[in-house]
């Protein structure tokens, strides 16, 4: 049996070329090859090599500083970036908008999707996901700036549908994380929150010829383990590195949590009150649209705050939260810790879990709002001279049995209170949401009139569905004038429901405990 080369992090990255495609695996900080990113960047601002790089990864890695995949941020390092979610790797979004560098942003499930296909030999992913929207090609092809003019998306026919086809791409190295390894270099994930695409990178670099390198916590004895617990068996594996003690860590907000590693009721829990505020007021209100039983997505930032209301109302144990990340079951984590979840029933790889989201498994999905225009498109992917990236919002959003957008209806200092029944605005967001076009079409609100998914927007002074004709303001909150507070921070007039109802008190009176 072959054995696999144990060398330091520095003679890892030495192995990676000039010019070379380079894949990296992980979400958020989980499962990310932090050791071997950090020593990448270290050993080109030391020898200004490699440089001319391609970077291929699906899930935004990194804490919006330093870690993760801002170690690329230098110029000269990349040639070309192709990315699910770049909000958390400001320094490639500069370069981005820079025109410094080719840049794409394609939706996180599709490229998780990739490299499977890239590993079979296919020519590429077809898919329905990202159809009307900035990813297509008659809307500009997931290009986000001048300097990219490859075309790597293609719009068919097939079938009698219209269908996106994804280019595959050669990759040369797959930079990867996991628990244990033993001299074989077979990767087992024991202490890790998820799976991701590892494997997925790993067949497709080893398939292309390149060079797959993992970062692991510890060495393991030979036949030590279950053959079932390897993710990463050792014949896809060119060399391993051991992470010094404590600089291997679950994610970047937590070195070791191990409810996000076992099972568990989530009705003992004991978690954290909603603060009184915006973010309480639209997750209660968001909680009224899951069903019991349903099967939930909740995307980062203010619609983590749902599972918090379930908690409060009793309702954990009534409904099934699911992470794109591949956790099913148990609570999304939040945070640098976002793709982990606290007992999780089980985690299943990245790519799978999309497979389930594109085929409409999901019952409901909440996910925020940068802002959204009169034909019912959202953008929450580049806005207000910032690429914030896609992530899995674009597979999520357009596949969901319903889709809940979540968000404060004006953005940029925004006060209120609740006090006497009413809601008042103390002082107003400097940015209204609601405008006439969005800068980038990232949900498309046409496409989901054409096939009667029911979407709505919650914010904290107003609730609107998507109609066949656009927007219906259907619910106010009480106390908000409807001409001051809500018609005149909209660039356009929605529709008044005959029945406009006045949002319930208690999601307002019933402050956190």
């Amino acid at each position: 049996m072959r054995k696999v080369k144990i060398m330091t992090a520095s003679e890892a990255v030495a192995m990676i070329p000039d010019g070379a495609s380079l894949a990296t695996g992980g979400f958020v900080g989980c499962t990310h090859p932090e050791l071997l990113t950090a020593e990448l960047e270290k050993r080109f601002l030391e020898e200004g090599s490699p440089s001319g790089l391609t970077l291929v990864y699906a899930a935004g890695q990194g804490d919006g500083k330093s870690r993760g995949l801002n170690h690329f941020g230098h110029e000269g390092m990349l040639k070309r970036v192709i990315g699910g979610h770049w909000n958390l790797a400001p320094a490639m979004g500069r370069m981005a908008l820079e025109n410094r560098i080719e840049a794409y942003n394609f939706p996180q499930g599709v490229i998780s999707q990739l490299f499977r296909e890239i590993a079979s030999g296919t020519p590429g992913r077809l898919t329905h996901v990202g159809l009307h929207t900035f990813v297509d090609p008659r809307h500009g092809g997931g290009k986000l700036n001048e300097r990219s003019v490859e075309d790597l998306v293609e719009l068919v026919q097939l079938a009698g549908r219209e269908w996106l086809f994804y280019k595959a791409f050669k990759l040369d190295i797959g930079l990867l994380s996991g628990t244990s390894s033993d001299s074989f270099g077979n990767i087992s994930f024991e202490n890790e929150v998820i799976s991701a695409e590892a494997l997925s990178i790993a067949i497709a670099v080893k398939n292309c010829g390149g060079k797959v390198i993992v970062q692991v916590e510890r060495l393991a004895e030979d036949f030590s383990r279950d053959p079932k617990s390897i993710q990463i068996p050792g014949i896809f594996v060119d060399a391993v590195v051991v992470a010094p003690a404590g600089e291997h860590l679950q994610t970047f907000a937590e070195r070791f949590n191990p409810n996000y590693i076992r099972q568990g009721d989530v009705t003992t829990l004991a978690l954290p009150h909603l603060e009184a505020g915006p973010r309480r007021y639209i997750a209660r209100r968001a909680l009224a649209e899951i069903a019991s039983g349903a099967v939930v997505n909740l995307g980062i930032g203010l619609p983590e705050g749902i599972a918090l209301a379930a908690y409060e109302e009793g309702r954990l144990g009534d409904m099934t939260f699911t992470v794109e990340a591949g956790p099913i079951g148990g609570i999304p984590a939040s945070g640098l810790s976002f793709g982990a979840s606290t007992f999780p029933q089980a985690v299943i790889d990245q790519p799978y879990m999309f497979d389930f989201y594109d085929g409409g498994g999901l019952d409901v999905a909440f996910l925020g709002l940068a802002e959204a225009d009169a034909h019912g498109n959202v953008n929450v992917s580049k806005f207000s001279g910032r690429i914030a990236g896609i992530g899995g919002f674009m597979n999520i959003t357009q596949n969901a049995a319903k889709v809940v957008f979540t968000g404060t209806f004006t953005a940029g200092g925004l006060e209120m209170e609740f006090k006497d029944g009413n809601l008042r605005i103390l002082t107003e967001g400097r940015f209204d949401k609601f405008v006439q076009a969005v800068e980038h079409i990232t949900f498309s609100g046409d496409f989901a009139r054409r096939k009667k998914q029911p979407v709505l927007f919650i914010t904290e002074r107003a609730v609107f569905r998507l109609t066949d004709s656009g927007f219906e303001l259907t619910e106010i909150a009480p106390g908000i004038d409807l001409q001051r507070d809500i018609l005149d921070h909209m660039a356009f007039t929605p529709a008044i429901s005959p029945d406009l109802k006045t949002m319930p008190e208690w999601l307002y009176v019933s402050e956190a405990g």
